[in-house]
C-alpha cells in the first residue's frame, strides 16, 4: 500500500491551513465562549470553500473526494480548533449517507443548509443538538418510525429533546445532551473515530507549535527555557508521538474507503495512537508552560481541552484497544510484514 500524500491533497490540506489560520486564531474562540459559542459568518467562509461538500458525489453538489482528504481536512480543523461542527456533518454524516443511499440530503449538505447532529449509543450524549438542523439515527432506518436522517425538529422523541438535560462539556465551545437513544451502527462509529482521531493529530500539533514557541521566548537563568535538554527532551518525545500517529491514522482512512476487512481494527489503532499523542503533547504543553499553563489566559486551554473531549469520543481508549485486542489475539486479523505492507 503506497501511503505517500499526493501533491494534490497535501495542497488543498495547506490551502486549508492558511484559510484558518486567518479567519479563526484564538481570539476567536475567546470571542465564542464569551457568547454564542457560534458564528454564522465562519460557518459561511466553510461553505464558500466548498468543504461542506468535500465527501458528497459530484452528481450531488460535492467535490466527491474521498476520507483520506477528509481526514486531512479534519486535522485541519483540529489544528485551528475549528468550533462549527464541520466535520460531523460533512466528513461523518456525508460519507455515511452516501453509502447507504440515502442521496436526496446530499445537496442540502454541500450547500451548507444542514448541520447534522449524530446519535450513536457509544456516546453518553449528543453533541451540538441545539445548533443542529438535522438529526443521524442509523438504526431507526428501515424498521423503525423514523427516518435514520430527519429535521432536528421531527427527531426529539423521550430520549432526545433540545429543551433539557444538556450539559456543558470539558470542551467550553460545547454543549452536550444528556440523552440518549439506542442507535448503534458500526460505520458510523468507524467514521466517527476516524474523524476524532484526525483532528486530535491536528490539536497535537497545534499544542506543539504554542509550546516550541514558549519554550523559544520565555526565559529562565538568563536563556530561553528551550535551550534546557529536559525541554527539549520532552518537545522531541511528543512530537514523535504525533509523527507516529499521524501515517496510522491515513492509513485507517484509506482502509475504510476501500472497505479493507480489517478498517475497524485499525480505526481504534488510529483512535489509540492520536488520543496518545494529544494528551501526552497536551500534558508537555501544560508543564513547558509552567503553572500558568492551567489558567483560561493561556491559549492552549481550548486545544488542551478539545483534546480530552474528543479522546474520550466515540470510544474511549479501553473501547478501541479492546477492538484491537479483539482482531489481532483473537486471530481475526493477521500481523507480520507480510501482511502489514501487502
Amino acid at each position: 500500500m503506497d501511503m505517500l500524500l499526493t501533491d494534490d491533497q497535501l495542497t488543498l490540506a495547506d490551502g486549508v491551513r492558511d484559510y484558518l489560520t486567518g479567519t479563526h486564531g484564538p481570539e476567536v474562540l475567546r470571542r465564542l465562549d464569551a457568547g454564542g459559542k457560534r458564528d454564522a459568518a465562519i460557518w459561511q467562509g466553510l461553505v464558500d470553500m466548498g468543504l461542506p461538500g468535500l465527501c458528497v458525489p459530484e452528481a450531488h453538489g460535492g467535490l466527491g473526494l474521498g476520507l483520506v482528504e477528509a481526514a486531512l481536512i479534519a486535522a485541519e480543523c483540529g489544528r485551528a480548533c475549528l468550533a462549527e461542527p464541520l466535520v460531523d456533518t460533512a466528513f461523518v454524516a456525508a460519507p455515511w449517507l452516501a453509502k447507504a443511499g440515502l442521496t436526496e440530503s446530499l445537496a442540502d449538505i454541500a450547500a451548507g443548509n444542514a448541520k447534522v447532529a449524530l446519535v450513536h449509543s457509544n456516546n453518553p450524549w449528543v453533541a451540538d443538538l441545539e445548533s443542529a438542523t438535522h438529526v443521524l439515527s442509523p438504526t431507526c432506518h428501515p424498521g423503525g418510525s423514523r427516518d435514520p436522517y430527519s429535521p432536528a425538529s421531527e427527531s426529539m422523541g423521550p430520549g432526545l429533546r433540545r429543551d433539557d438535560d444538556f450539559l456543558d462539556s470539558v470542551d467550553p465551545l460545547r454543549r452536550l445532551s444528556a440523552r440518549t437513544v439506542d442507535a448503534a451502527d458500526d460505520h458510523l462509529l468507524n467514521l466517527a473515530a476516524l474523524m476524532s482521531a484526525a483532528q486530535l493529530v491536528g490539536i497535537a500539533d497545534a499544542m506543539l507549535a504554542q509550546a516550541t514557541e514558549y519554550a523559544k521566548i520565555r526565559q529562565q537563568f538568563g536563556q530561553p527555557i528551550g535551550a534546557f535538554q529536559a525541554v527539549k527532551h520532552q518537545l522531541a518525545s511528543a512530537m514523535v508521538a504525533i509523527e507516529f500517529a499521524k501515517p496510522v491514522v491515513w492509513r485507517a482512512a484509506q482502509a475504510l474507503e476501500d472497505g479493507a476487512p480489517h478498517a475497524a481494527a485499525q480505526v481504534s489503532h488510529a483512535k489509540v495512537a492520536a488520543s496518545d499523542a494529544a494528551t501526552a503533547m497536551a500534558e508537555t504543553a501544560i508543564q513547558v508552560h509552567g503553572a500558568m499553563g492551567y489558567t483560561y489566559e493561556v491559549d492552549l486551554h481550548f486545544w488542551m481541552k478539545r483534546a480530552w473531549a474528543l479522546a474520550g469520543a466515540w470510544g474511549d481508549r479501553a473501547f478501541h484497544l479492546a477492538r484491537v485486542d479483539a482482531a489481532v489475539i483473537g486471530g481475526a486479523m493477521p500481523i507480520g510484514p507480510e501482511h502489514t505492507f501487502a
